[in-house]
């Protein structure tokens, strides 16, 4: 049953930052602060502030509860981005499911010369639809078929061609800096290998092609500063095979990827039990990064750095544009790489090195996927589409969205970010690279206690590639953002400390 609500959040408040004094005046001032300017934000806009009323502000059902003022690091969504996300349209994104659900199967192993069932005609119909939306980029958008044979394997008996659909999008002022958003169009039944039977896939995971497919047409319109990717998958069922060899193919090329995200299970925000909650979608990014050498896991547990991966950053940086008025959604950030011993097509990044994460539905319901469809004393078994909700698949897309365009439009992450350890010291020198894009307007320093999961406090730092903070190292944790002349930041980079 289709609930297609489009209900906004109430989320207001300003941009909450630090004053240049914060790097001098030490951890009470820049406390004072970050409180003054979260203060003055909400009583400009004639809402109680936390510290003025005594307790938490009134929340909307696109936050948790909490306090009136935001983090001192969000991002409120600018007109541009609002007028993108407005055009995500439940309606296409229901067409897309139906329309992939109408296959019959989508089995990696099925038929891929058969015009109206398997695994091959679901991949021309993707073809051919991000193709329909690359034409109104004026040539910026590409679309190919990327396949590969995959040899025998786990879940794949015989040598299969596997073939992922990807449009891609170059950016306007750094295009080698390439930001990717995927679902997998392969779907399953109770058995893994049957490759004949009938395996809708609404929920797994043609919600999560379906918001691929309408981020790409709203994006194709667009220009983007950096490249981003729109990407179909093939083969996840079967072993991650076809995000796999994409991960693959990015690092051959020495590809400059700084974030993925893979949207599995994004359907249905119905538990098992009937409880809804339609205003949240989960965020899963791992801690200790999966491709960390020896050495880099040296240096992590010299400074406690396991809640400080580029993965976490990034799931971060979502919170700070995603989760707002504009989307109408809270973002669970679970510190996972993903939900307990399974898997996702954000894995094959991470292994390679990439910073991904993976957005899945609140509860699963697990009688709605990997499930023959059939009527067991009254229930209905299978990943049907009268068990999506494409108004919450709409708003799923729409935090996607936000956090894409925020990550294409701001600088790219810097680099290089290090805390200077020549000498012993209460201050803190943290350094980084100057970014490579023409519009850096300068910096910021953030930091924050040890024990705390978010970044506290913002220090501007201006345009340059060094600053002192009168705080110790050996107490806080610091990080770098930049910031373009449009007010747009890039994520945090972590500071380790300086080889």
């Amino acid at each position: 049953m289709t609930q297609p609500g489009e209900d906004a959040g109430n989320r207001h408040s300003s941009h909450g930052g630090n004053s240049g004094r914060n790097a001098h005046d030490g951890r009470g001032a820049a406390r004072r602060t970050v409180l003054g300017a979260a203060t003055l934000g909400a009583a400009a806009l004639g809402l109680p502030s936390a510290a003025a009323a005594g307790g938490p502000a009134p929340s909307g059902p696109a936050r948790p509860a909490g306090p009136a003022c935001r983090r001192p690091t969000e991002q409120p969504p600018p007109r541009e981005l609002r007028a993108l996300l407005r055009e995500i349209d439940p309606h296409r994104i229901e067409a897309t499911v139906r329309k992939l659900v109408s296959f019959g199967t989508r089995h990696t192993l099925s038929a891929q010369d058969d015009p109206v069932r398997g695994v091959g005609a679901a991949r021309d119909w993707l073809l051919a639809e991000l193709r329909r939306s690359a034409q109104a980029s004026g040539g910026r958008m590409t679309v190919e078929l990327q396949s590969f044979v995959q040899q025998p394997a786990p879940r794949v008996p015989v040598a299969t061609r596997i073939t992922n659909v990807v449009a891609t999008l170059r950016g306007s002022v750094t295009p080698d800096r390439i930001y990717v958003v995927s679902g997998h169009y392969d779907s399953r039944n109770s058995d893994p290998m049957n490759a004949t039977g009938d395996a809708p896939g609404a929920d797994d995971d043609a919600s999560g092609v379906a918001v691929v497919l309408e981020l790409a047409r709203v994006f194709a319109t667009r220009r983007p500063a950096a490249t981003v990717v729109f990407a179909a998958v093939a083969g996840e069922e079967q072993g991650l095979y076809g995000s796999g060899h994409m991960a693959r193919t990015y690092r051959g090329r020495q590809a400059d990827v700084q974030g993925m995200f893979t949207n599995d299970i994004v359907g249905s925000p119905t538990a098992e039990d009937g409880s809804r909650d339609p205003h949240t979608i989960r965020l899963f990014a791992e801690g200790v990064p999966t491709s960390e050498t020896p050495e880099q896991a040296e240096v992590r547990r010299s400074v406690g750095g396991e809640n400080d991966s580029p993965s976490r950053q990034l799931a971060r940086f979502v919170r700070d544009t995603a989760e707002n008025d504009a989307t109408g959604m809270r973002v669970r950030v679970v510190y996972r790489r993903d939900r307990y011993l399974r898997s996702g097509d954000h894995v094959p990044f991470l292994q390679q090195g990439y910073p991904a994460a993976r957005f899945t539905e609140p509860a699963e319901n697990y009688a709605h996927q990997h499930q023959d469809v059939r009527v067991v004393e009254g229930k209905q078994y299978g990943d049907l589409p009268e068990f999506c909700d494409f108004g919450f698949i709409a708003r799923v897309a729409r935090v996607n969205g936000a956090a894409l365009w925020s990550l294409a439009q701001a600088p790219g992450t810097p680099r290089g970010a290090v805390i200077r350890t020549t000498a012993l010291g209460n201050s803190t020198e943290v350094a980084w690279e100057r970014g490579p894009e023409p519009d850096i307007a300068g910096y910021e320093v953030v930091w924050r206690e040890t024990t705390e999961p978010e970044w506290t406090h913002v220090i501007p730092a201006g345009n340059t590639t060094r600053h002192t903070v009168a705080l110790s190292k050996d107490n806080v944790f610091f990080g770098i953002r930049a910031l373009n002349r449009s007010g747009m930041r890039s994520p945090v980079a972590f500071c380790a400390p300086q080889a």
